[in-house]
């Protein structure tokens, strides 16, 4: 009886090990597409922030539509200061600077228009794909929000934000991965952090700072 129950002993510690083992793997494993995911998908947070900045300069406010930064971006024109001339050797050894070059009429600076596309991220950037969440084969979008927030000293702040959930995020791997998604989520929660990835903020000033940064 007492060697059966070694033997019972040492494959539950066997099983044990394994399914630890497993455990850990698994963690592993999950944090490497985590890692690979926040990677790609915060640089595209970042170009909605590039996109978002251009559409503010020019109309003096965010938008929450993707349909309305995006047909910005495709069709409208942004202006570029363009510099002619250039200041000799001499002037640079004398410490003449391209203002000072400006003013005496050295360098002259023209303004052209130039298309919003081809200024921000080059003819062929994939536009439409904006509002796309990488990795979830077009079938999750980030979700676009525009403002006015209020600061403490009643100054009115122009706000947008722009984000994607862990649920869509790691959505095609949701029941694999289950287990280690919800901690996730819950760890941010504890934290009052939102649980998945977005730039700006619709109830702070904050820069358009990434969550990442």
């Amino acid at each position: 009886m007492k060697k059966v129950f070694q033997i019972l002993l040492a494959i539950a510690i066997v099983v044990l090990a394994y399914y630890t083992y497993q455990s850990i793997n698994k963690t592993q494993e999950f944090g490497k597409i985590k890692k690979q995911r926040y990677d790609r998908i915060t640089e595209q947070l970042k170009d909605i922030r590039k996109a978002q900045g251009a559409y503010k300069d020019v109309n003096g406010k965010y938008t929450g539509s993707f349909d309305t930064l995006i047909s910005f971006i495709k069709t409208d024109s942004m202006p570029l200061v363009k510099s002619i001339g250039s200041l000799t050797d001499e002037q640079v050894e004398a410490g003449m600077t391209e203002k000072e070059a400006a003013k005496k009429g050295f360098i002259t600076r023209d303004t052209i228009m130039i298309a919003a596309l081809e200024t921000i991220f080059g003819k062929e950037y994939p536009i439409e794909n904006l509002r796309v969440v990488a990795y979830t084969n077009g079938q999750r979008e980030f979700k676009l929000g525009a403002g006015v927030f209020v600061t403490g000293s009643n100054v009115k702040v122009q706000v947008f934000e722009a984000k994607v959930s862990n649920m869509d995020i790691f959505a095609d791997i949701l029941e694999e991965y289950k287990e280690e998604i919800l901690e996730d989520n819950g760890n941010r929660i504890r934290l009052n952090k939102y649980p998945g990835l977005k730039v700006g903020s619709l109830e702070e000033a904050n820069n358009n700072a990434g969550n990442w940064e």
